[in-house]
């Protein structure tokens, strides 16, 4: 069995020494339909819910068929009302897409009707492709004011708007939590200036994952935070896993999952066969995809939990964001009972 570093020693212990939460990526599969999807979401959302992890994120995608998250906030409210415990939120809302008036009041609106279980994650990149980024009445010059959205947002969530005489209702005095989202070096600088958590895409962009890290915790400004002098870094970091009793089995799940990735990331304008998407495989392009998933483990109980402990260690995360890889959805379920916290 294939595992990617870091590498895996002598530790034996039976749980991940970090709170555990999911990014659900929404997935349709091919042949079912977009309410197929998002079932199945709400079906793995309620076993993480009974299993006790701490969040579940979905995050902004549009004009993508295999994607069912392009109204986040929506499905949001679905999951919300179908677990009990669970924290749900978005990670992220792409925040450069809409004015931060509108996510407050949403995001306000889902914290009035689940109190204490909403977070509000939010990236700057469009979600999608340019031509789409157009259809959302973009011209790419948003992202420039991601900074001053993002505490404008803030100012209205917690009572303290910045525009005068502006106010979310529902939204006002709401305090849902952010987190700054990123896979690059500015989403980590930003997140310390403004004393936010911060969760890094290392499930598919882990190139700066560690120096992003690094700069995170050094720069992080308690003194300037958004959430008082009294703020701590909180850093999160993401992985992909496959956890079943037989390794070989999360093998060729992991095996079958990575082909999905060649055949969605390579084949957008034509169909690839089940043998082009092999031959992908020792191609410059495809191992550009696999490199992509390079923070993935793929194994048994034991092997999957000290993996995730010996990556957790080696960049000081807070917390893990899994994303539940397996293509089939009784073993993304097995994944995780395999993987549950320990009861506090």
């Amino acid at each position: 069995m294939r595992t990617t570093a870091p590498a895996v020693g002598l530790d034996m212990t039976t749980s991940v020494t970090r709170p555990l939460s999911l990014l659900d990526l929404a997935r349709v599969r091919q042949g079912e339909s977009i309410g197929d999807g998002i079932a199945r979401s709400l079906r793995l959302a309620q076993t993480a819910d009974a299993l006790g992890y701490t969040r579940i994120w979905f995050a902004e995608h549009h004009n993508m068929p295999h994607v069912a998250s392009s109204a986040t906030s929506l499905l949001i409210q679905h999951i919300a009302a179908g677990t009990k415990h669970v924290r749900v939120g978005a990670g992220g809302i792409m925040l450069p897409n809409h004015a931060p008036l509108v996510i407050a009041e949403q995001f306000g609106t889902l914290e009035t009707l689940f109190p204490g279980r909403i977070d509000l994650g939010l990236g700057r990149a469009p979600g999608t492709d340019g031509a789409t980024m157009r259809a959302l009445r973009r011209d790419g010059t948003e992202a420039d004011r991601f900074r001053s959205d993002i505490m404008e947002l803030s100012g209205y969530l917690t009572g303290h708007s910045r525009l005068p005489g502006v106010n979310a209702y529902p939204g006002w005095n709401t305090n849902v939590p952010l987190y700054i989202l990123g896979s690059s070096l500015f989403g980590a600088q930003l997140a310390a200036q403004l004393g936010l958590p911060y969760a890094f895409a290392s499930h598919f962009a882990p190139q700066m994952l560690e120096q992003a890290a690094y700069t995170y915790r050094s720069d992080f400004n308690a003194a300037g935070s958004l959430l008082g002098p009294d703020a701590h870094p909180h850093f999160i970091a993401a992985a992909n896993v496959i956890a079943h009793d037989d390794a070989a089995t999360a093998g060729q799940q992991r095996r079958k999952a990575e082909n999905g990735w060649i055949r969605n990331m390579l084949g957008r304008n034509k169909e690839l066969s089940a043998e082009d998407v092999e031959l992908l495989r020792g191609h410059p392009a495809g191992q550009q995809v696999l490199g992509m998933l390079s923070r993935t483990i793929a194994g048994t109980q034991a092997e999957v939990i000290e993996w995730l402990n010996s990556f957790a260690e080696q960049v000081s995360a807070d917390e893990l964001m899994l994303v539940n890889l397996a293509p089939d959805e009784d073993i993304q379920h097995r994944t995780l009972e395999l993987l549950a916290p320990q009861p506090s």
